[in-house]
């Protein structure tokens, strides 16, 4: 059997849910292999999931069982989707995973956080990309991650135009191709590239 081709994937997480995208190849020559929004949140209806917002609702120990059962609940979702798409990708090597990560920094405690609305915002940010970067571990992949206000400037570094080559694919690919998408190809480039 020869040698399979390596591939990797990107991610750009939300609340409740993150864009997957598989890329292989370069922005040279681009292959886009998946690209799906993947649920990392157990919950009836569709829609955000904010577990800091409802943990702030609750007496601080419910708080932290309430997110510890979040945490848990979110890290098998996201572990089960990325093994389904590492399962699709057959004839390549999934080489890496790329997340694009936040700028905030998080309160010091779950007491502190949940006294203030941004911070919880920021909790909210870190609890999905972790539960992304738990999933990566889980599945025997190294994850590395580009800061958002980063992801352009440490893409052209590595790249050169990389817009124009984003919206070429998009039209070659067609829809969904938003911020999302592209920004989830860029950190699977990066990853092959050996950038990040």
């Amino acid at each position: 059997m020869g040698r399979l081709t390596p591939a990797a994937i990107g991610f750009r997480a939300h609340s409740g849910w993150a864009a997957l995208v598989a890329v292989a190849g370069s922005l040279d020559h681009p292959t886009v292999l998946l690209r799906r929004r993947i649920e990392i949140a157990d919950q009836p209806v569709r829609g955000p999931f904010q577990p800091y917002h409802q943990a702030r609702e609750l007496e601080l120990s419910a708080a932290e069982e309430f997110l510890s059962d979040c945490a848990d609940s979110a890290q098998a979702l996201a572990r089960h989707a990325l093994q389904a798409a590492i399962d699709e990708l057959r004839g390549y090597r999934v080489a890496g995973c790329g997340i694009l990560l936040g700028s905030g920094r998080p309160a010091a405690t779950l007491e502190a956080t949940l006294r203030s609305h941004p911070a919880i915002h920021t909790a909210e940010g870190e609890f999905f990309r972790a539960a992304m970067m738990h999933a990566c571990e889980a599945c025997g992949l190294r994850c590395g991650g580009v800061r958002e206000k980063e992801i352009m400037q440490t893409s052209v570094a590595a790249f050169g135009d990389v817009q124009r080559s984003l919206t070429g694919l998009g039209k070659l690919i067609g829809p969904p191709w938003q911020q999302d998408q592209k920004f989830a190809a860029l950190l699977g480039w990066l990853v092959l590239a050996g950038r990040i």
